[in-house]
């Protein structure tokens, strides 16, 4: 078990004051066996309502609707988790679905269908052609090829840190050799289903220990889950080589980026030149600077 604790700030600035429509925000987690959310507190400005609710992946929504005019929204969202992640261990399971190609059961299969279904489209064949040179002996492991996928997405890509908003499409991010962490996400997701595998896009936060170096920190993150027989649905960060690691703290879950972004909204009126600052700040301890 590792406990931490997450601070993550969002500031808006604008030129000249707006006012706000409502706001979705995607930044507590769900409590569950593998994750305890032990306090929390979340502040605002300017001033404003809050409504909680699910979404239909059972991610925790709010919906933050500030009043009045202002030239800045500030959000900040301070959490204390105890971290519980599934063993990876025994690597090899007595069971025939588990080999690849992936076999769903029929149960199974029918909740995993969006999650199996590619979303974009590959018209050069760049990201196919890459994928067929990843596929390892007849029935490897799912897991051992999972684990193998992720570590040469880790070894193979350039890290480049990338301020613009979006994602690069999985072929682009095979052509360049590079990308950010929701880029390689991206690319597993997408390339998996290609397989068969139900994958979906993660995002949320991650510790970096003050011994290790990784690759992603000081921000969001995101990574890729993998629904496996016997073991779930299990994560794969990419960017870090991790497997199933107490340095992930998930969030929200979705088929794709776009349905994942931490905060999005609108604002009313013309408030000219505007800047988005994010930072994230994740350390062992259990100190709250706000009001629970």
């Amino acid at each position: 078990m590792t406990r931490l604790t997450l601070r993550h700030e969002t500031l808006y600035t604008y030129e000249k004051p707006v006012r706000f429509a409502p706001h979705r925000l995607l930044i507590r987690p769900r409590d569950s066996h593998a994750m305890r959310i032990v306090a929390s507190a979340l502040s605002f400005s300017p001033a404003g309502s809050t409504r909680w609710t699910y979404d239909a992946l059972g991610n925790s929504v709010c919906w933050l609707t500030p009043q009045g005019e202002a030239d800045q929204l500030s959000i900040v969202s301070e959490l204390v988790i105890e971290r519980f992640p599934a063993p990876l261990s025994p690597l090899r399971i007595d069971n025939p679905r588990t080999v690849t190609p992936i076999v769903y059961d029929n149960v199974d299969r029918t909740i995993l269908n969006p999650f199996i279904e590619p979303e974009t489209l590959d018209s050069d064949d760049l990201l196919l052609k890459w994928l067929r040179a990843q596929v390892g002996p007849a029935e490897e492991p799912a897991l051992d090829y999972l684990l193998r996928l992720n570590q040469t997405i880790h070894a193979e890509f350039a890290y480049s840190a990338r301020v613009e908003e979006g994602t690069q499409d999985p072929a682009h991010t095979v052509a360049t050799r590079s990308g950010t962490c929701r880029d390689f996400a991206w690319l597993m997701v997408e390339a998996l289903r290609r397989l068969g595998f139900a994958a979906r896009f993660v995002t949320g936060y991650l510790y970096s220990p003050a011994t290790s170096v990784v690759r992603g920190a000081g921000a969001t993150h995101a990574w890729c889950e993998v629904f496996l027989p016997d073991l779930g649905w299990v994560e794969f960060d990419p960017t870090n080589g991790l497997a199933e690691s107490a340095d992930l703290i998930p969030v929200a879950v979705s088929r794709s980026p776009a349905q994942a972004a931490p905060v999005t909204g609108a604002i009313y009126g013309d408030g000219g030149y505007s800047q988005l600052t994010v930072h994230v700040d994740v350390r062992l301890g259990e100190t709250l600077s706000v009001a629970a």
